[in-house]
């Protein structure tokens, strides 16, 4: 893995880890076709479509209508030994009210940390949607 500062974006480039990453996120259900690049700022993946394409897309609710066309920074990336080997994660995301400022809401956690809660906020997502609406959450 690759992380760091590029300007005012912390970026973790998943790199060989990619792929296995790309499971423990469930990446390949919620996005078929697309491939696990990294995380930018820690609230999105940074993707790559079967043409090279790369997007960002918030890790919750993880759905194609928010891809966003995303360009890496050619620099690399400037490490920070403060969180370093960490993710910032909202305990409540903010697609479900949290607070996105630094405080009580935000915890640090490892990759395999934030796949877990990935996954765990994406099916509390898709419950919601289908309890409050009856349709699923696409």
């Amino acid at each position: 893995m690759t992380e760091g500062w590029c300007g005012d974006d912390y970026l973790i480039l998943f790199e060989q880890d990619a792929l296995s990453l790309e499971q423990a996120y469930g990446l390949t259900a919620a996005l078929p076709g697309y491939h696990l690049v990294g995380l930018r700022g820690w609230d999105d993946f940074i993707v790559e479509d079967g043409a090279g394409a790369r997007f960002t897309v918030p890790t919750v609710p993880l759905l194609a209508r928010y891809l966003k066309p995303y360009t890496i920074p050619k620099t690399k990336p400037e490490p920070d030994d403060r969180i370093g080997g960490r993710i910032k994660w909202y305990i409540t995301p903010i697609i479900f009210g949290g607070d996105p400022n630094l405080g009580k809401n935000v915890r640090w956690v490892t990759v395999d940390e934030h796949a877990q809660l990935v996954q765990w906020w994406k099916k509390k997502y898709h419950q919601v949607k289908r309890d409050c609406d009856g349709t699923p959450a696409a």
